[in-house]
């Protein structure tokens, strides 16, 4: 469906971790429920870019065991392209997995995977000593390799200055509209949960729709209402003839 509408881009994100798999936070999804996802994706998506986001633990402790997850997420699960958070030793992270083959996307701003670190999932950039490290962390991601950069929940004026200081794309979510690109989690974008993040939109209300479907088919079973005739399959009437014939014969 993604790709029908023309996107550009399909990020399988660690998000997944709490919209899909019910998990608390980003932080609990493994690396084998991340490729799983992803690899899921990848079967039904052709011309967009996919991107697959590596999980939290699988390459924060050495530039080796960021590759191998990166290289992981390519060959098993298809991925054209991986994403990683912060800065700080995830710029070193970055180097040696674009160094290794695969194209790497960055993540500034509100970064889930080490939201604790963050005080909780609140705007970021709000003071010129922490959008300046932003910047500072943007360019150093830039210099790493990585060929876009994703902004969740920065300031806007302070997204779109990164934007212009940098020569790679911006991808914004909740960091207004003068980054270079969007992304929206597909459960918020349709609707699908009761809340939402104040910077997410629901372009449709499917929630309710979902629930009244639910009710109406619980409803029509219970009334003996469904399935009808014309959703059986059957058997001709000689086989039938036969299988009873048998049956009485058996005793």
């Amino acid at each position: 469906m993604a790709e029908a509408a023309g996107v550009d881009l399909v990020l399988v994100g660690d998000t997944a971790a709490e919209t899909v798999l019910g998990y608390q936070s980003t932080a609990r999804v493994s690396v084998e429920e991340m490729l799983a996802l992803t690899a899921a994706v990848r079967r039904g998506l052709r011309s967009p870019l996919l991107v697959g986001d590596l999980p939290f633990g699988t390459y924060e402790a050495s530039d080796q065991q960021a590759v191998g997850t990166a290289q992981r997420f390519v060959k098993e699960a298809g991925a054209d392209v991986v994403k990683l958070e912060r800065g700080g030793t995830s710029v070193s992270r970055a180097a040696a997995i674009v160094e290794a083959g695969v194209p790497v996307m960055g993540h500034l701003g509100v970064t889930p995977q080490t939201e604790v670190a963050l005080g909780g999932r609140l705007a970021q950039g709000r003071t010129a000593e922490k959008a300046r490290g932003l910047l500072q962390d943007a360019l150093a991601l830039q210099q790493a390799g990585c060929f876009a950069l994703v902004l969740e929940a920065v300031a806007a004026p302070v997204a779109s200055l990164i934007t212009k200081k940098l020569q790679i794309p911006t991808i914004g979510i909740g960091a207004g509209g003068q980054t270079g690109g969007q992304v929206l989690v597909w459960h918020d974008l349709l609707g699908l949960y009761d809340w939402r993040p104040r910077f997410a939109r629901a372009f449709a209300e499917l929630r309710p729709t979902i629930t009244e479907a639910l009710g109406q088919y619980a409803a029509k079973v219970r009334a003996r209402n469904f399935p009808r005739d014309e959703h059986a399959y059957t058997i001709p009437a000689d086989e039938l003839s036969r299988l009873l014939a048998s049956i009485d014969s058996d005793g």
